[in-house]
């Protein structure tokens, strides 16, 4: 990405159904600033999808797109996909053989939020570092083990780039731009678009200091949750979590209620079952295994949790949760009647 590039380049967005819009128009929008400040077509782009016409993103609204047919065998310089929920739906034979294609020319591919399920499903990362959004980082894992798996926001490995989707796409875009243009151009692009800071290869999908609106959450909290988080399948006990993080369990639970607004046991099983969640609706695991890879020795109790949290069962939810639909929260916080 560090070579300075004069000749325009052509990138290529496949989006398939139920794609983040926000993240995909994120990514564009650079370019299409880099050339209206640069007063010449620096970038050129199409919009692309497996058949065509208009595909639905997962926030309900639509965007008209040409037929990957139409351009398949054109050479393209960077083609990245976009994906959100369900990608192992979308990952299908036309888009598998389309991207190697244009791989074997030498272009550049890309995924963002989830769209490197689809490029590793078709092994197109193999030997490479990659990432997706962190609630899909657990569902990536483990039906991808081979690949190096980062938590950062966003990737350059060689011709493979992946970002983890949100407003980093914006910095990934503006990282390409500065590789292909320079920093000159790069940084009137981010002011241009009000980005005011802009994060380097490297940076962190989740930083645990400052949360976003500015609340600063006590470092025993922090601490506290960090060891929960690495401690999934084998959950620690509370009183070993007090004594990691160098507080008693009664100031321990009183922070918590204060600033996660439930006990640290009911925060510590929620997290679970939220990784739960992901492995249920996003691999083919057995649930029997999803409930050790998440803390769970007995099944029924898994079960019977995960209803609580969910409103329904896991078997359930593996059909439903497997069907996006518009609006959809995630976790979905639901109470059973």
């Amino acid at each position: 990405m560090s070579e300075i590039n004069r000749a325009p380049l052509h990138l290529t967005l496949l989006v398939v159904p139920h794609f983040n819009l926000s993240a995909t128009t994120s990514f564009l929008d650079p370019f299409r600033v880099a050339n209206y400040l640069h007063g010449e077509g620096l970038f050129r782009w199409d919009v692309i999808s497996e058949q065509g016409g208009e595909v639905q993103a997962s926030n309900g609204m639509a965007i008209s797109t040409m037929s990957m047919g139409e351009v398949a065998n054109a050479r393209r310089d960077l083609v990245v996909v976009s994906s959100s929920w369900s990608p192992d739906a979308h990952a299908t034979p036309p888009i598998r053989a389309a991207l190697w294609r244009w791989a074997r020319q030498g272009a550049t591919l890309g995924g963002i939020d989830t769209g490197a399920f689809i490029l590793a499903e078709a092994g197109l990362l193999i030997g490479r570092r990659a990432t997706v959004h962190y609630e899909h980082i657990d569902a990536f894992g483990e039906t991808y083990p081979d690949i190096e798996l980062t938590e950062d926001l966003f990737v350059y490995d060689g011709t493979r780039i992946t970002c983890a989707g949100g407003s980093a796409s914006v910095d990934f875009a503006l990282n390409i731009l500065r590789g292909t243009h320079g920093d000159a151009l790069a940084n009137a692009t981010a002011r241009y678009l009000f980005h005011q800071s802009v994060r380097p290869p490297g940076s962190q999908q989740n930083t645990d200091v400052v949360e976003p609106i500015g609340t600063t959450t006590p470092r025993h909290v922090r601490r506290a949750i960090a060891l929960m988080e690495q401690n999934l399948e084998h959950p620690m006990p509370i009183a070993e979590i007090c004594s990691e993080a160098r507080v008693s369990h009664r100031q321990l639970d009183r922070l918590f209620r204060q600033y996660v607004k439930k006990s640290p046991a009911a925060y510590y099983r929620d997290i679970r079952l939220d990784r739960a969640r992901g492995l249920v609706t996003q691999t083919e695991m057995p649930l029997s295994q999803v409930a050790l890879a998440s803390g769970f020795a007995s099944q029924e109790h898994f079960s019977r949790a995960y209803r609580t949290r969910f409103g329904l069962p896991p078997r359930q939810d593996r059909i439903e949760g497997r069907v996006p639909f518009e609006f959809r929260a995630w976790p979905m916080h639901r109470t059973g009647r």
